[in-house]
């Protein structure tokens, strides 16, 4: 069986379960969203309107994340990290690699919890002129109608850091029309299985290892972006203060798009650094207004950021906490 052969029934499957799936182009705007909940009215004939995650873009309260390792699998590891901190977390960190079936039992239990779950979909396997080209299409229409079946709000990355150079996806080995192109074409089969349930985030890193490369070309538009998220780590021999590390970046971005902000992954390295970066992630959410709060890489990666044994940051964090009463609002 050809993959277009494929495409195209797995394309009548998403007809056949949701009844107004079209083959049409993306339309230029945002699919219109629909309420869902108590005062939902259901079709007789059809799926429940989707979750309305307008409330979620624009939230009257402030979020606070964590990526953990071995988390949202064991939840346990988030009322251990609340516990630690003073607050339990409104959005939780999935990793998935773009051949990945959808993350559904996950989702479920990070809104179970009360949280948003941020999923971040890495295309290691993919390069993106063939997502643009429409020949993961298959896959894609599959991970699309699993979204809009569970029909729970999540938060979506897509590659993630484009405009550096560690990555398959990055800009060493893809132009910005690449990147583009393919958000826009994920875009597009989203729309056509009515997966309006998604907070579509796009998120560079901060612009400072890679000053030469422009976000601007990278952005894929208003109509196609809920959020701006940005990753960026505190280290010894980088940046060591809020300003320093994320300024530039968000100097950058207001140039083309007034999208709320959110720093989607962000840590510091042991040691007196991070007890003040800590402070002042906590300052910069209370002071700025476009930026919605920002999710604690607890994990060691690149770099130790894990802040459990760190009494003067675990300090600082729950100052943070106790210092603005926006924060720990339920998603669901």
């Amino acid at each position: 069986m050809t993959s277009r052969q494929l495409f195209t029934i797995v394309t009548m499957f998403v007809i056949g379960v949701f009844g107004y799936a079209a083959l049409a182009p993306a339309p230029a705007s945002r699919p219109a969203r629909f309420a869902t909940g108590p005062s939902a009215s259901p079709s007789p004939t059809g799926p429940p309107p989707a979750y309305d995650v307008r409330p979620l873009v624009q939230p009257q309260g402030r979020y606070l994340g964590v990526a953990l390792s071995g988390a949202p699998q064991d939840m346990s590891r988030v009322d251990r990290f609340a516990d630690l901190v003073g607050s339990k977390p409104n959005i939780i960190t999935i990793y998935e690699s773009f051949d990945d079936e959808f993350a559904a039992a996950e989702v479920r239990r990070v809104h179970q919890y009360g949280a948003l779950p941020i999923v971040r979909w890495e295309p290691f396997k993919a390069k993106l002129k063939d997502i643009a080209a429409g020949r993961h299409d298959p896959y894609l229409v599959e991970f699309a109608v699993a979204v809009r079946r569970l029909n729970l709000p999540v938060a979506l990355t897509i590659a993630h850091e484009m405009n550096g150079h560690w990555y398959s996806w990055g800009a060493h080995d893809n132009t910005a029309k690449d990147f583009v192109a393919a958000w826009r074409h994920i875009h597009a089969v989203f729309a056509r299985a009515d997966a309006t349930n998604v907070i579509w985030t796009w998120t560079p890193n901060v612009i400072n290892p890679v000053p030469s490369v422009k976000l601007a070309p990278l952005y894929p538009g208003d109509a196609y972006v809920d959020w701006v998220g940005v990753d960026g780590y505190f280290t010894r021999r980088g940046e060591q203060t809020f300003d320093d590390l994320f300024a530039p970046t968000i100097r950058q971005v207001r140039k083309f798009t007034a999208r709320p902000l959110l720093i989607v992954e962000t840590g510091a390295e042991p040691g007196t650094m991070r007890r003040r970066a800590v402070d002042e992630l906590f300052t910069a959410m209370r002071k700025r207004p476009d930026l919605l709060g920002f999710v604690y890489f607890n994990q060691k990666g690149s770099g130790d950021w894990v802040i459990d044994s760190d009494r003067p940051a675990v300090a600082a964090y729950r100052a943070g906490v106790t210092a603005d009463p926006r924060i720990g609002f339920r998603v669901n």
